[in-house]
Formats: C-alpha cells, sequence, structure tokens
C-alpha cells in the first residue's frame, strides 16, 4: 500500500506540474489538458443555466480563474500528502510521539507547501528532508507562477475590451463606419484608426493564444466585446475591399494588415472550442451605402466576393453566436 501511494503522489505531482508549467509559461501552448478540459465544462455548464440571462455568463471568467489555481492547489496538496503516506516513518510528531494520522499529514503538507512550516512535525533526518524542501519550493513556485499569471490574464482582459471600444467607436456596424468617414469624394480618416486597431488585434491574438481563458471573459456590455468588435471591423474591410472602387479606399496597405490580423486572431478560436456557423450570416448592407451617394460595385460582382468569403464570415458567425451576441446590424441571433 505504501508503494501505491508513493506512485499516486508522483503521478499527481507529475500532473499538476505539467498543467501549471505548461498553462502559465508556455506561450505557444494555451492552456494545459487539466485546465483545457475545465474550462470546456465550465463554460458549457454556465451557458446551460444561463438560457436566457446571457448576463450570468459574465462570471465565467472570473469562475474558471478561481476554478483552475484551485485545482492546481488541490492536486499539489493531494500529491504531496500521498507521497509523504509512502513511507510510515516519513514523519514525526514532536509533541506526541506515534503513528501519524491522514489529518496530521495533510497539516504537515499544508504548511509546508505555503509556508516553513511551525515545527509540530518535521520530517525525518535524511531524504524526507529533502523531499519536505521540495514541497516548498513548489508551493513558492505555485504562489510566483499563479500571481503573474492572473495579473497577466487581467491585464490582457482589459486590452481586448479597450480594443473591443475603440472599434465600437467608429460605428454600431459597418456601414455606418463608412458612412461616417464618407466624404462625398472617398472614405477618409480610416487610415491610422485600421493601422492602430490592426496593431493592438495582434496584440490581443498574442495573449489569447498563451491565454485561451480570455474567450470565456463575457461582458454584458455589446460595445465592449471583441466578439462582435472584430466582426463589425472584418464586415467593414470587407466592404472597403470588395464593395466600392478602388479609387475611393483607404491605403490598401491599411486595408491588407487589418485582414490579415482579423485572420490570426480567428486562427485562435481552435483553442476555445469555437466552431464555425452551420449557415451564413447576413451579407453587408451594400444598397445603404448606395443609397448614400456611395460608389459601390455591381451586387452581382459584391455577392461574388462574399460566397468566396464564406468560410470566414461563418467562422465569424460562430464567433457570435458561442459569445451569445447577435450578429452586427440583425435583429436576429
Amino acid at each position: 500500500m505504501s508503494a501505491l501511494y508513493l506512485l499516486l503522489g508522483l503521478f499527481l505531482l507529475l500532473l499538476v506540474v505539467v498543467d501549471l508549467l505548461w498553462t502559465t509559461l508556455w506561450v505557444e501552448g494555451g492552456a494545459g489538458p487539466l485546465t483545457t478540459r475545465l474550462t470546456k465544462w465550465t463554460w458549457r455548464s454556465l451557458r446551460a443555466v444561463a438560457g436566457d440571462r446571457p448576463r450570468l455568463l459574465s462570471i465565467a471568467g472570473p469562475v474558471i480563474l478561481l476554478g483552475s489555481l484551485t485545482l492546481w492547489i488541490a492536486l499539489l496538496w493531494a500529491g504531496w500528502t500521498a507521497l509523504f503516506a509512502g513511507a510510515e516513518n516519513a514523519l514525526l510528531d514532536t509533541r506526541d510521539p506515534g503513528p501519524i494520522s491522514w489529518i496530521e499529514r495533510i497539516y504537515f503538507v499544508g504548511y509546508s507547501i505555503f509556508t516553513m512550516g511551525n515545527g509540530d512535525f518535521t520530517p525525518r533526518d535524511g531524504r524526507w528532508q529533502i523531499v519536505t524542501s521540495l514541497a516548498t519550493a513548489s508551493g513558492m513556485l505555485f504562489v510566483t507562477l499563479s500571481v503573474t499569471y492572473v495579473l497577466s490574464v487581467l491585464g490582457a482582459v482589459t486590452q481586448k475590451r479597450s480594443l473591443a471600444s475603440s472599434i465600437s467607436g467608429l460605428g454600431s456596424d459597418s456601414t455606418e463606419i463608412l458612412e461616417a468617414s464618407w466624404d462625398g469624394d472617398r472614405f477618409r480618416g480610416l487610415d491610422v484608426p485600421l493601422e492602430s486597431i490592426s496593431t493592438r488585434l495582434d496584440t490581443l491574438t498574442t495573449n489569447h493564444k498563451a491565454y485561451p481563458i480570455l474567450h470565456y471573459f463575457y461582458t454584458p456590455d455589446s460595445s465592449a466585446a471583441p466578439a462582435t468588435a472584430v466582426t463589425v471591423l472584418d464586415e467593414t474591410l470587407t466592404l472597403l475591399r470588395f464593395g466600392v472602387p478602388k479609387r475611393t479606399r483607404p491605403s490598401e496597405i491599411a486595408i491588407t494588415q487589418a485582414r490579415t490580423s482579423v485572420r490570426s486572431y480567428l486562427e485562435t478560436l481552435d483553442s476555445a472550442f469555437v466552431e464555425p456557423a452551420d449557415e451564413s450570416p447576413p451579407s453587408p448592407d451594400i444598397a445603404a451605402l448606395r443609397d448614400r451617394g456611395v460608389p459601390t460595385v455591381s451586387d452581382d460582382d459584391f455577392e461574388d466576393a462574399i460566397v468566396e468569403l464564406d468560410d470566414r464570415r461563418r467562422e465569424l458567425f460562430g464567433l457570435v453566436r458561442s459569445d451569445e451576441r447577435q450578429w452586427p446590424g440583425s435583429e436576429n441571433p
């Protein structure tokens, strides 16, 4: 039985160390296997419970973050406890010599991994002293990495909502943005915002690769929701690239850079279990631009371009739906 506890302890410690380091340090690796499953289960459960109360989803991010920290603590504590149970003589009671109970082992491991202990129990001379030092070191590592991880995630959440607000500030949908920037001759004033948004979106993409949990920090405010904002941005770029004559467009470099940034962002969705929608979303309202005197391509040419972009737009539709939002400019979910 002692050997079984020893193997169980080593297995749990290996599991938590791999998941902790994978989640907090591997920038391109996303979340560890345990954290990924916890995230998926928690999000699906909250979505099922929320029903027509999407505001309940605003606790998803904090719950997942707290759940990850709790999981790591529990596995770390359980692993070291099982390891010290692998030998009957691993610990000594300095006040009451006798057999060490499970409660006493749990108590010893708890204060060993979070402090240097208080002397109630002590490891026997030899390898168990080294094991105790390793337990304390693992606790310090856990605290350091966890604090750094939490601060990084919360900082990234602030950045992504700031980006969404910047895009929403240009307009609530693609047609509104283009109508506001049309001066009667061409679309002016969009180059600088597009370049700035592209840079910030690239940063958001990098943060999502490092911290997939960012997908689950939901906000009831649609104007601060990246899922909606990125969709509005891409629909605006679609109209600029395929819906209006070249002479009226902003810088081609700015449009191309922004479209590439959106594409990179969409590539992070697999880690968040976001699937493309089964059907295509509504097409951008090119007729509204035409009614405002904006020169446009023919409806047939525009529809042909939309068909070629169907896969990309269905990914965006899936993103919007997974975030419990409506397609921008549409009254239907």
